[in-house]
């Protein structure tokens, strides 16, 4: 039974494209781009000489009915995307859903995706979590994502243009209050990463000062944290700033923290480190 692999690519660093990856890339007899070019200095540093075809959003359903016939015929395919894994926000699924129906196989090939890395790199809670992808530019459709995220009860992962990051923020800023507490992603992994964290007020002023280039994911925290934050804020920082003068290792006392007021591990690590900036 044939195969279709879907491929995790680096989102910068091309290091990052793991062994197993590289492999594949190699055994398979073609691969399924979304811009062939972009992929073809991937493929060259795999050593792969598998021919390059391209899927993105305008041809998906026309090439679908061809990756069936490769496939019927035996050879297995890899489907990559621009960077990161596959199908999300990118083409894909369409594909996808058609390779199961027609009983064969679909293989993840597990690595690197912005989603995860701006999730685990933002300070803020990631037991649960929700990708919500681009929101809307405008209309009913903008206001209900700004609300939904507004009253989101999970950490908000959202993707967003350079050029259009600072109305975002802006827009959130008014739906979830000021003080709800964000990270912007920028560059992930490439020479000028940076993950830039606070309130969304202050993220939003920096950034309108600051305008972004490159790639940006875009992380909230949940309505709770901030619930939590204006309950129990001055109570944790209290609680932290007598357990770091007690000889406490940062490590410890945000354990502790975690432990005694039921906080998250990454908010505990949050509020311990911000008791620590004054002493340092």
């Amino acid at each position: 039974m044939a195969t279709l692999f879907l491929v995790s690519t680096p989102i910068g660093n091309l290091g990052d494209l793991s062994p197993r990856a590289t492999d594949t890339l190699r055994d398979v007899k073609r691969i399924l781009a979304e811009d062939t070019r972009r992929t073809r200095i991937l493929t060259e540093r795999a050593g792969s000489t598998a021919p390059l075809v391209s899927l993105h959003a305008h041809n998906e359903r026309e090439r679908t009915g061809k990756i069936l016939e490769w496939l019927s015929a035996g050879e297995d395919l890899a489907l990559v995307s621009d960077a990161g894994t596959p199908l999300l926000s990118d083409p894909g699924a369409r594909v996808v859903d058609a390779v199961l129906e027609a009983g064969h196989r679909v293989v993840p090939i597990p690595g690197p995706s912005a989603i995860l890395a701006a999730l685990v790199a933002s300070g803020l809670p990631s037991e649960r979590f929700v990708f919500l992808g681009f929101p809307e530019r405008k209309g009913r459709d903008r206001r209900a994502l700004l609300e939904r995220v507004a009253r989101a009860e999970e950490t908000v992962v959202l993707f967003e243009s350079p050029q259009r990051l600072a109305d975002l923020l802006d827009a959130l800023a008014t739906a979830c209050g000021p003080t709800r507490r964000a990270a912007v992603a920028r560059e992930l992994t490439k020479v000028h990463e940076e993950v830039t964290r606070g309130t969304l007020d202050e993220v939003a002023a920096y950034y309108r000062g600051h305008p972004p280039k490159g790639e940006v994911t875009l992380v909230v925290a949940p309505a709770s944290v901030a619930d939590s934050e204006g309950e129990r804020g001055e109570e944790a920082r209290e609680l932290a700033a007598r357990l770091l003068s007690e000889g406490l290792k940062p490590s410890e006392a945000a354990k502790e923290l975690a432990d005694r007021l039921d906080l998250a591990r990454n908010e505990a690590y949050r509020v311990v480190h911000e008791a620590l900036e004054p002493n340092e």
